[in-house]
């Protein structure tokens, strides 16, 4: 049997290939997309691969404190004026379950538990916990989840290139030789000590919230004054997308032609949902359309802290809509359940 640390070196070896694939080709997101692609592809392909399992969630505290150091004094008296498109938020995910349920229920018939928790716009980790304890069919319900993920991710760099000229392959912050080593060191700590602290205070999202907390207080009292080096989040690009290619490892054909076409459709309507509420948030002054864009795609929480640090967009604005939906469907998603769904005895 293949070991683990075969499996995971090989996924390592898959990623970088296709690391400097995009990289050689001039295509957007090299260290993002082209290891989501390949270990895609050598997902389909049979290929037996592993991602970082709980190591992961180390690399996504960089994405915290990316987010934490954007966060000033100026930033601080902004947030009261983020309220009113924060309130918008269980309206989308209200309108976003609405549309998702019926598709996957009626049109690809799976029983009504796993279309309910696959219709839910919340993180992957969580919902495979409350859909295995309400008894949903878990490859399905992670196959729809990682499908989603990955189209959004897909498709929004060609939106941010096109769109607003977003330059995709350009460095995502100074090199590490030109940051002062006590600042690199400063945001280890703060990413590694907002993690345990958010996860013994069991904070959703720990690996991000936390760090960005830590973080955002050492920067608004002086002490952290710059982002972390391109290398840092480069890495941080790289095993986010290794995990979500490596999660189609052992799809079977049966599955691509129900399970990831119901995925694939699923996000196409939640993408026309998005775009709903992009346009209102807009109209109503809510806030600028790239950071709009960025806040309403239901992609995961650190592909699109990852692709706001690319573009530029208000760091603040992004993550709390992502955290705010996410905190809402992991209080709400079983609440509703148990209230409209009753098990057959």
């Amino acid at each position: 049997m293949t070991s683990t640390y075969t499996k995971r070196a090989a996924t390592i070896g898959i990623g970088a290939i296709g690391v400097f694939a995009f990289w050689a080709l001039g295509l957007p997101l090299p260290f993002l997309l082209g290891p989501m692609f390949f270990c895609l592809l050598a997902a389909l392909g049979g290929a037996k691969m592993q991602d970082f399992g709980k190591l992961g969630f180390a690399f996504r505290t960089i994405l915290g404190v990316a987010a934490g150091s954007s966060i000033t004094p100026d930033v601080v008296q902004a947030l009261p004026g983020m309220a009113l498109s924060l309130l918008t938020v269980p309206v989308f995910i209200l309108a976003t379950a609405v549309t998702s349920y019926p598709l996957l229920r009626r049109l690809f018939r799976f029983d009504p538990v796993t279309s309910y928790y696959s219709a839910m716009p919340g993180g992957l980790q969580d919902l495979i916990v409350f859909g295995e304890a309400a008894g949903a069919n878990l490859r399905v319900l992670s196959l729809i989840h990682a499908t989603r993920v990955l189209c959004i991710v897909s498709i929004a760099p060609l939106v941010l290139n096109l769109w607003w000229d977003v330059d995709l392959t350009a460095p995502p912050g100074m090199p590490g030789i030109e940051t002062p080593p006590l600042q690199i060191a400063l945001m280890v700590f703060a990413g590694l000590a907002g993690w345990w602290g958010a996860n013994r205070l069991n904070i959703l999202g720990a690996s991000i919230i936390g760090p960005m907390i830590l973080t955002a207080a050492l920067s608004i009292s002086g002490i952290i004054t710059q982002r972390p080096p391109a290398e840092m989040i480069w890495a941080s690009q790289f095993v986010i997308g290794i995990g979500v290619g490596a999660k189609y490892v052992g799809v079977t054909w049966s599955e691509l032609q129900r399970v990831v076409v119901a995925g694939v459709l699923n996000a196409g309507l939640l993408a026309g949902v998005s775009a709903v509420f992009i346009a209102a948030a807009v109209a109503m002054s809510l806030s600028p359309v790239l950071d709009a864009f960025l806040a309403f795609l239901p992609g995961g929480q650190g592909e699109m802290v990852v692709l706001a640090i690319i573009a530029g967009a208000d760091l603040t604005y992004v993550v709390l809509h992502h955290v705010l939906r996410i905190a809402l469907v992991v209080v709400g998603a079983p609440l509703f359940l148990q209230v409209f769904h009753k098990p057959q005895k």
